[in-house]
């Protein structure tokens, strides 16, 4: 068994994140500017648009990087724009990054920006919030807007109280930096926040996010993540609550895994591509059916094949690969022949190549 989890994945968790509750995420780490904005007028992701002026990579530590357009309640200007970054790393160049990012953005819409920096280091002591040249009476510069995640750590119990799921994500992150690998300790927090998903009652797609947020950031060894799904299957069945069908149980860390996560990601790449929340659901959706489509048809053909196996012994090779590459339709055709065959060329009797020569 691994003695090490693997390592943390930040950026899309974040990103997803924002792009699902923009306004709760203002409200939680800059509530002060959180208030100023009219919230009736719904935010609009220009994320596609921020690419084509930044920088290439990202630097080091910037996890999460977005560029949100927004109406205030004053009515002084028609919209302005708010430039996010979460970093995970402390970096020297950080401010001077901001000021170069906030100036390219006016340049390019000629509308205020207000550029907001969470960080989400691990260092108590690097609190970066101006960039300033002086020179002969000269002042060019920037003062931005920070939260310090690690602000939060002493505050679980509010954490674990609130009701805005970005009080969920910081301790998400913040357990996540805390295991320092530590498969037990991972799986232990992570264990506990997913029974806290089910205790706030959240609607169903806020749940499907941040239930995908929390298994991209506390990513565990195998033997772990397969432990933690039967628990999350117990639990669902404790609580007469739906996630993962029962026929998915037989599949917890097979198709599930695979399917759900290429599913998703190509959904989230295609939301953000987008640059729109209503982009990011209907990505999201996509990719979850996506995923749960081709986790339920690898389960369903390794439950067949032990079923098979269990009724008339060791199958031939011929066999295990005609399942694996059937449709769903045609696995569920062979499962209700199965009930009442009597030999394996009887299950496969109106494909009579399937089953070669057992």
């Amino acid at each position: 068994m691994p003695n090490t989890a693997p390592p943390a994945r930040y950026d899309l968790p974040w990103k997803l994140a924002m792009t699902h509750a923009f306004q709760a995420f203002m409200a939680f780490f800059f509530a002060d500017l959180c208030s100023r904005i009219d919230w009736s007028r719904r935010p609009r992701f220009r994320d596609k648009e921020l690419a084509g002026i930044g920088f290439g990579d990202a630097p080091d530590g910037m996890v999460a990087d977005n560029l949100v357009e927004v109406c205030l309640c004053d009515g002084s200007v028609q919209w302005v724009l708010i430039h996010v970054e979460v970093q995970a790393q402390r970096d020297a160049s950080l401010a001077r990054r901001v000021l170069d990012y906030n100036y390219r953005i006016f340049k390019e819409y000629g509308r205020p920006v207000a550029s907001l920096v969470l960080l989400a280091d691990d260092d108590p002591g690097w609190q970066p919030h101006a960039f300033h040249n002086h020179v002969l009476g000269t002042v060019m510069g920037i003062s931005f807007s920070t939260a310090k995640l690690l602000d939060y750590a002493a505050q679980t119990d509010a954490l674990l109280a609130s009701h805005n799921p970005f009080a969920w994500v910081t301790l998400a992150h913040l357990r996540t930096q805390q295991s320092r690998h530590d498969p037990e300790q991972l799986y232990a927090a992570k264990w506990q926040l997913t029974k806290l998903l089910y205790q706030h009652g959240w609607r169903k797609r806020r749940i499907i996010v941040l239930f995908r947020v929390i298994n991209w950031m506390m990513a565990l060894p195998a033997p772990h993540q397969e432990r933690y799904w039967q628990a999350v299957l117990e639990l669902e069945k404790e609580r007469n609550m739906e996630w993962i069908t029962p026929l998915e149980q037989s599949f917890v860390d097979k198709g599930w895994k695979k399917g759900l996560e290429q599913g998703l990601e190509q959904g989230l790449e295609q939301g953000l591509e987008q640059g729109l929340e209503k982009g990011m659901e209907r990505g999201l959706e996509k990719g979850l059916e996506e995923g749960l489509q081709q986790g339920r048809k690898e389960g369903a053909a390794a439950l067949l094949e032990r079923q098979l196996a269990r009724r008339f012994g060791p199958l031939p090779q011929a066999v295990r690969s005609k399942l694996a590459q059937a449709g769903a339709e045609q696995l569920a055709s062979w499962s209700d022949a199965l009930l009442e065959a009597r030999t394996l060329q009887e299950v496969f009797e109106q494909d009579p190549g399937a089953a070669g020569a057992p």
